[in-house]
């Protein structure tokens, strides 16, 4: 006795779902789009430099501006650090001590700050707060004339200090670490530390400083960069060119172009040298970076 065969129907793609998907690969397809251009902006100035700083003079303006030509990056780099008694060398030298140290102690006084607006209880507490986040409001630049009068009248311009001091700031730092310290720092943990006979200053730097430690690299990321990358306040700060930062002294270079026009070349290799310790720090943070912002953003 033989028994039929019956096949189920095939179910079928409703109009909605098919719209859906068509919406999906549009979407995708733009947002690619974007990133891709976006990606284009910011890339190819820095492709432009790395072969802009393999050429010599003659072929810098004769030449594809956007490809190689005679490798000569190694002669440059040679050229470059010899120029002027090795001032190139002092100029990253500078920028390294203004950087490292500020951004390290900058770091270490903005998590203390943050850490004591979330976990201590005081009069004008909010006040103060308040206060760190319109100072995140205000523009590095308009301060740099305030900063220059102070530290005129304690005759500390032209000076070390004129620029180290001030990177010791952070208030963006404070704001974050504050954040932070009040999501991720348990108050019950403090509590038994506390009866354990902890003092105040050991358990922030034994407990709280290991829980904070992403908001920390975040930070310390943020004010390397920024300190860095700092041109105004050097500018009107210093004038004595052996303690230039790496960003002053090459914009001085620029500006003598016309009359020495082999700065030209070392202005490019120099740029490009002094882009080497952004990556280099980045690249070795950008996991804790990222654990950082991904953290502050839910918390």
């Amino acid at each position: 006795m033989s028994a039929a065969v019956r096949t189920a129907p095939q179910p079928t793609a409703s109009p909605a779902a098919s719209r859906g998907v068509q919406e999906s690969l549009f979407s995708r397809a733009g947002a690619m789009l974007v990133m891709g251009v976006f990606t284009l902006y910011f890339l190819v100035p820095i492709w432009w430099l790395i072969v802009s700083a393999t050429k010599d003079r003659g072929q810098f303006t004769s030449t594809n501006p956007l490809w190689f030509a005679d490798m000569s990056l190694v002669e440059n780099v040679s050229a470059l650090l010899r120029y002027d008694g090795g001032i190139f060398v002092r100029w990253i030298g500078n920028s390294l001590a203004y950087t490292a140290g500020g951004a390290l102690l900058g770091t270490v006084l903005a998590s203390m700050c943050g850490y004591a607006l979330a976990k201590y209880r005081f009069r004008g507490r909010d006040t103060l707060f308040n206060v760190v986040l319109g100072g995140v409001l205000v523009p590095a630049t308009a301060l740099a004339l305030p900063l220059f009068l102070i530290f005129s009248q304690v005759n500390l311009t032209n000076t070390f200090w004129a620029v180290f001091l001030p990177s010791l700031v952070s208030p963006f730092g404070v704001y974050l670490t504050r954040i932070y310290a009040a999501a991720s720092v348990p108050d019950e943990l403090l509590e038994a530390a506390r009866l354990d006979g902890s003092g105040e200053v050991r358990t922030f730097f034994t407990v709280s400083v290991r829980l904070m430690f992403p908001a920390l690299v975040t930070v310390f990321l943020f004010q390397f960069v920024a300190i860095w990358n700092n041109f105004f306040l050097p500018l009107i700060m210093l004038r004595d060119e052996a303690v230039f930062p790496v960003t002053l002294g090459l914009y001085s270079w620029n500006t003598q172009v016309n009359q020495i026009p082999e700065l030209r070349g070392h202005v490019l290799v120099g740029a490009l040298l002094a882009i080497i310790p952004l990556i280099v720090v980045f690249l070795l943070l950008q996991r804790f970076w990222r654990n950082g912002l991904g953290a502050g953003s839910v918390k």
